[in-house]
């Protein structure tokens, strides 16, 4: 899979690339990530990408000009590298927000499709280049000061979905989100810890009855934090009865 990113500032990228997971994914040859400078399309003496908006008012405007050449380039490049398609995202506040389904449908669709990201600055992009782009994407209700930021975490919750990137199989499906739910608490040594000791059933064993606690756990947690996630999904019988119990024994 492939990864073309446009941005101001291609350092910011390269110390969180060559780190940890990434960086293995990256020397595994599962994935590839090209960071692009913006102002190598720019014109003029200063590599001009900004100007003052019109109608007034503060911060600078991205140019259209030099964004839809690198987009052009990036394109051509996954072309010739073999991509199939591309697909241009702007990292944006305004966008969708970045879910773990649109992560998964991301990394689904990565062997056939190339990810152009655009990460914008200052004020954001003149609209009209928002025609070559396929998708805005946001990741929360706030703004950070470019697309970077947004864009590595992009880069990163795709990543660690495709095959062969996590040493265990078994660890997105259990991620927070994976299943709708937020995930359980976890517990290593030892097993006493500031006079608390970690849940006898995690000990025990038997794996029915930690799967059952895991699952029920998860379900307590996202009722009483995210009651929004457990709004959209349909609960099992088995789901509603352990629910149930987690509230009747803390008497929520």
């Amino acid at each position: 899979m492939r990864f073309d990113v446009l941005t101001l500032f291609p350092e910011i990228f390269t110390g969180y690339l060559g780190q940890s997971l990434l960086k293995l994914a990256i020397d595994r040859g599962l994935v590839d990530v090209q960071l692009h400078n913006i102002r190598d399309w720019a014109e003029g003496k200063h590599n001009k990408v900004d100007d003052r908006p019109f109608g007034g008012g503060p911060g600078m405007v991205m140019l259209a000009e030099p964004l839809a050449k690198a987009i052009a380039a990036a394109r051509e490049a996954q072309r010739v590298d073999g991509c199939r398609a591309t697909r241009t995202v702007y990292m944006s506040p305004a966008g969708a927000r970045l879910t773990h389904r649109r992560v998964a449908e991301l990394a689904a669709d990565a062997d056939a499709t190339g990810l152009v990201l655009l990460a914008g600055r200052y004020e954001g992009i003149d609209e009209r280049l928002l025609a070559d782009v396929d998708e805005e994407i946001g990741v929360g209700d706030f703004v950070v000061s470019g697309g970077e930021l947004p864009a590595l975490m992009l880069i990163d919750a795709v990543v660690r979905l495709r095959p062969g990137v996590l040493n265990d199989t078994e660890s997105a499906d259990q991620d927070s989100f994976a299943r709708g739910l937020l995930d359980c608490p976890h517990y290593t040594r030892p097993e006493w810890y500031e006079g608390e000791r970690a849940p006898e059933v995690l000990l025990s064993g038997n794996h029915a009855a930690i799967r059952a606690w895991r699952l029920q756990q998860s379900l307590g947690r996202t009722w009483e934090r995210r009651p929004d996630l457990l709004a959209g999904r349909t609960l099992s019988k088995e789901e509603q009865e352990l629910l149930a119990e987690y509230r009747r024994e803390r008497n929520l």
